[in-house]
C-alpha cells in the first residue's frame, strides 16, 4: 500500500473529516493504539497551543474541498512535542464528490529550530556588529600595509604570531571558486571606489572550510582610494542552517509533488486518472459552450487483455498496458486526452471538434494502433479494443454522464463483434430514461396506494349464475384521472415492480372477497399472473404466505389467470408449480387461449382447470368464419382435456347464444357488465338477470330452465 511506503507519516480521513486510517508510522511514532488515533482521537495528540488552530483549519479546508496544510506540535511517544508539517489532499470519486481526504505528517524539527538558530543568530550577529565588527579589517593602499583584528585570526584559526598578513596571503584563504571573486572585488574597490557585501567559502589554516561574510568600504582623497576597511564575519552556522532549511523544503516540494501526482496520474502509465480527466472534462464544455465546437468522449476496453494478463503473467500485462499508451498517445493530437481509468480501461478526450465526423478517424486510428502485435519475451501477442463514443453539444449533459453513455455505448461495441467503436444513441437513451421514470411514477403509485380494482362479473349464460369476478388493476392517477392497465402495466412487464404489483392484486383481491363474505356475498375473485411473476423460484411460498394473511377466506374462492403462456420458459416447472397451487386449492386459469402459437402445448403440459378463449375471437365470431372456426376448436379441445372453457368480450345477446350453441356456458364481457367498483358488486348480484334468448337457447339445448341466480 502506497501509505505504508512511503517515508511521511500517513494517514486517510472521511469526508467529513473523520479519521479512517493511518499507517504503521504514526502508531510507532505515538504509541498509541490504532483505534485511538481514528475518528477525531488524533486531536489529542496535538500541543495545547496549537490543536484549537489546527481543528479550525482542517475544518475549513473541509468545509471549502481544498487542501489542508498547517505546522504544529505534536506528540512523539517519549512525551516530547515536535514540529510537523501536516498536509491533505482531497481524493474526488465520479461525481466530483470527495471520497477520502489523504494526508501526511513530516517531522520539520531540524528546519524549525534551524529557523529558531538563524533568528539568534542573525540578532546576535546584528547586535555584535553594533558593539564590534567580529573581525575586523583595514588595508592601507598607499603602503600596501594590511591590519586584522584579533577575531579575525580567530576565525582563520591562526594568531599575529603565525601568520603576517598581506593582500595576497589573506586572498588565499579563499577557495579557488571564491579567490577570483574577491579578487575582482578588491580591484573594483581601489581602482572605481566601489565597496562590497559577499558571502564567499575560505579554507582556514587548520583546513576548516568555513562561509563568511566579507564587506569593504572605501575611503577617498582627491578622487584616489587610500583606505578599504570592512569586516570578516563567520556565518557558518547561518549558512548550514539555511542550506538545511532549504533541503527541508526541497524534501517537502517533492512529497507534495508526489502526492499531487498520486491524486491525477496514473503510477504505472503516468496517464492523467479520473480525477483529472474529469476536471478537463469539464473545462472542456465550458470553453465548448462559448466557441460552439465539439468534444468527443471516447471510453476504451481492450479486448483480450485478461487472457495475456493470465497465460503470461501481471507484469508482463502491464508491460503491453505501458506499450498500447505510449503508442495511443502518439496517435493523438496535442489538445487530446488519454486517461487511464481502470485495470484495461482508457477514456480519450478528444477536443476542438469542428465537426463530430473528425473523431470517426482519430478513433480508427486507435483501433489500428491497439491491434498490432506485440512481443512478449520470446512470444507475439495481439489484443484488439471496444471503444464506445458519445460527442458533445449533440449529448447535452455534464461530465459524468457523458462517461457514463460512451461507456454504455462501449458494451454495444462488444456486443458487435469487437475491435470496432459504437456510437452513443442519444435518442434511445432518452426512450430508456423515459421508461425508468414511468417506473418510478409506477413505483410512487404503488407507495401511495393509487390503485384500485374493478371487478368484471362471470356468468353461468344457461343457469343465470354468477359464478364468479374477474379483478382488473385501474390507476387512479391524480392528474390524468382513471387510468387502464394498458396504460402503465406494459412499461412494467419485464421489471421486478411487476411482480410486486402482482402480489397486490392478490392480496387486495384476497381482502376484498372477505369483506363481500361479510355482507353475505360469498363469490370467487379471479386475478391475472404475469410469467415474469409465475416464474420466480419462490412465488409458491410468496402465495402461501399471502394466502395465510386472510384465514377467513377460502382459498379455491382464489383463481390465477397465467397471462403470457408464450413468454414462460420451463413449462415443466411451471406444471409442477400449477399442481403445487393445487394442493392449496387454488385453481388456474390459461388466459387468451387460442391467441400463442403453442396454445395446444400448454393445454397438454399445463394442468389448468379452465381455458379462457380470447376476446379477439369472440368479438368478430358472428362475421368472421375463422373465428368461429377457432372457438369451435377451443371448446373441443377443452372437452378432449376434460377442461372448462369460459369466453371473454361477450359484448351482445347474440355472441351469448352462439356460444350456448356451441356448448359454451360461461361467459364474460361488456354485454353481461362492464369492470366495476367493488361496492357496486353486491348491488348488480341482485338485479342479474340473464336474458329470456339465453335462457330459450339453453331450454332448447337441455329441454328445461335451470335459472338459479346467486342470492345476497
Amino acid at each position: 500500500m502506497l501509505s505504508e511506503a512511503i517515508p511521511q507519516l500517513a494517514w486517510t480521513a472521511t469526508p467529513a473529516g473523520e479519521y479512517s486510517y493511518v499507517n504503521q508510522r504514526i502508531v510507532d511514532f505515538c504509541d498509541v493504539p490504532y483505534g485511538d488515533l481514528l475518528g477525531a482521537g488524533w486531536q489529542s495528540l496535538i500541543h495545547p497551543d496549537d490543536v484549537i488552530r489546527a481543528i479550525d483549519a482542517w475544518n475549513s479546508a473541509i468545509n471549502i474541498a481544498k487542501p489542508f496544510v498547517i505546522d504544529f506540535r505534536l506528540k512523539r511517544r517519549d512525551g516530547i512535542y515536535i514540529w510537523c508539517f501536516c498536509q491533505a489532499f482531497p481524493m474526488f470519486g465520479e461525481h466530483g464528490k470527495i471520497t477520502e481526504w489523504f494526508g501526511t505528517y513530516t517531522d520539520i524539527s531540524d528546519r524549525k529550530q534551524a529557523e529558531e538558530e538563524q533568528t539568534t543568530t542573525s540578532r546576535l550577529l546584528n547586535e555584535s556588529q553594533k558593539i564590534a565588527k567580529v573581525g575586523g579589517w583595514e588595508l592601507d593602499v598607499v603602503t600596501g600595509h594590511l591590519f586584522w583584528t584579533l577575531e579575525t585570526y580567530h576565525l582563520l584559526d591562526t594568531s599575529p604570531e603565525e601568520f603576517n598578513p598581506s593582500v595576497d596571503a589573506g586572498i588565499s584563504y579563499f577557495l579557488p571558486e571564491s579567490r577570483q571573486i574577491i579578487t575582482d572585488a578588491l580591484e573594483a574597490a581601489i581602482d572605481h571606489g566601489k565597496g562590497y557585501d559577499l558571502e564567499l567559502e575560505t579554507l582556514t589554516t587548520k583546513g576548516r572550510r568555513i562561509d563568511v561574510r566579507t564587506t569593504c568600504s572605501v575611503t577617498q582623497e582627491e578622487g584616489k582610494t587610500v583606505k578599504l576597511t570592512g569586516i570578516f564575519q563567520d556565518i557558518s552556522d547561518q549558512k548550514s542552517s539555511q542550506r538545511q532549511l532549504e533541503s527541508v523544503n526541497k524534501a517537502l516540494e517533492d512529497v507534495n509533488a508526489e502526492l499531487k501526482s498520486i491524486a491525477h496520474y496514473d503510477a504505472l502509465t503516468h496517464l492523467p486518472n479520473r480525477t483529472l480527466l474529469a476536471d478537463r472534462l469539464r473545462q472542456s464544455i465550458l470553453q465548448k459552450k462559448r466557441n460552439g465546437r465539439s468534444i468527443a468522449v471516447a471510453f476504451l476496453d481492450l479486448d483480450g487483455f485478461k487472457e495475456v494478463n493470465d497465460t503470461f503473467g501481471h507484469d508482463a500485462g502491464d508491460d503491453l498496458l505501458i506499450h498500447i499508451a505510449n503508442n495511443m498517445k502518439e496517435t493523438l493530437r496535442e489538445v487530446d486526452t488519454l486517461a487511464r481509468i481502470g485495470g484495461d480501461e482508457f477514456v480519450v478526450l478528444l477536443d476542438d471538434l469542428v465537426n463530430p465526423k473528425e473523431c470517426e478517424f482519430l478513433l480508427q486510428g486507435l483501433l489500428k494502433t491497439v491491434v498490432k502485435p506485440f512481443i512478449l519475451g520470446t512470444n507475439k501477442v495481439q489484443i484488439s479494443a471496444s471503444i464506445g463514443v458519445t460527442i458533445y453539444p449533440q449529448d447535452g449533459v455534464d461530465a459524468e454522464q457523458l462517461l457514463r453513455h460512451s461507456d454504455q455505448a462501449m458494451y454495444r461495441a462488444k456486443q458487435s463483434g469487437k475491435n470496432c467503436f459504437h456510437l452513443f444513441d442519444v435518442e434511445q437513451d432518452v426512450a430508456v430514461k423515459t421508461q425508468h421514470a414511468e417506473i418510478g411514477n409506477i413505483q410512487t403509485a404503488l407507495n401511495n396506494n393509487e390503485f384500485v380494482l374493478f371487478y368484471q362479473p362471470k356468468v353461468n349464460m344457461q343457469t343465470g349464475e354468477v359464478i364468479g369476478a374477474e379483478a382488473l388493476i385501474r390507476w387512479q392517477h391524480p392528474q390524468r384521472g382513471l387510468l387502464f392497465p394498458l396504460d402503465f402495466l406494459p412499461v412494467i412487464e419485464d421489471s421486478p415492480l411487476s411482480i410486486n404489483i402482482g402480489e397486490w392484486v392478490i392480496s387486495t383481491a384476497l381482502e376484498q372477497m372477505e369483506s363481500w363474505r361479510l355482507a353475505g356475498l360469498d363469490i370467487p375473485v379471479s386475478v391475472n399472473v404475469g410469467a415474469l411473476q409465475l416464474q420466480q423460484t419462490n412465488f409458491l411460498k410468496r402465495l402461501e404466505n399471502i394466502l395465510s394473511q386472510y384465514p377467513n377466506t377460502q382459498p379455491h374462492h382464489l383463481g390465477l389467470e397465467i397471462l403470457e403462456t408464450s413468454a414462460l420458459g420451463d413449462v415443466s416447472q411451471v406444471s409442477t408449480l400449477i399442481n403445487a397451487c393445487q394442493s392449496l386449492d387454488v385453481d388456474f386459469a390459461l388466459d387468451d387461449f387460442g391467441t400463442g402459437y403453442s396454445s395446444l402445448t400448454y393445454l397438454r403440459r399445463l394442468p389448468a382447470t379452465l381455458l379462457k378463449i380470447d376476446q379477439s375471437f369472440v368479438r368478430d365470431m358472428l362475421d368472421d368464419a375463422d373465428d368461429l372456426a377457432i372457438i369451435e376448436g377451443i371448446i373441443s379441445l377443452a372437452s378432449a382435456f376434460g377442461r372448462e372453457v369460459i369466453a371473454e368480450g361477450v359484448e351482445t345477446v347474440a355472441h351469448g347464444e352462439k356460444l350456448l350453441s356451441l356448448g359454451c356456458k360461461l361467459a364474460q364481457g361488456y354485454g353481461i357488465a362492464r369492470p366495476m367498483p367493488a361496492e357496486e358488486i353486491p348491488q348488480w348480484v341482485k338485479s342479474w338477470q340473464p336474458d329470456p334468448a339465453w335462457l330459450r337457447a339453453s331450454e332448447n339445448e337441455i329441454g328445461g330452465n335451470r335459472y338459479n341466480s346467486m342470492q345476497v
